[in-house]
């Protein structure tokens, strides 16, 4: 099993990445899924505790992505589980 952080579970969020990637701002990714700046910053920093589907989808949507790209399990210290 993998182990978990301070904030209970071991996933890892790459939303930082990935908008550099696709030069995008959070508040450009915001006003795309239709969502606070506050609620995707408190998933792009690893707080939140949960997400629904339906926001995974629409910023995988808008970010041209899989939700694999966002979201990954740590499996040890620096270790993650990655393709």
């Amino acid at each position: 099993m993998a182990s978990e952080g301070s904030e209970g579970h071991a996933v890892v969020v790459h939303l930082d990445r990935l908008l550099q990637r696709r030069g995008m701002t959070l508040a450009d990714l915001a006003a795309q899924v239709g969502v606070t700046n506050v609620n995707l910053s408190v998933l792009k920093n690893g707080r939140a505790k949960a997400i629904r589907f339906s926001t995974l989808t629409r910023i995988c949507e808008a970010l041209e992505c899989q939700p694999g790209d966002i979201l990954t399990v740590r499996v040890g210290e620096n270790e993650t589980i990655e393709e």
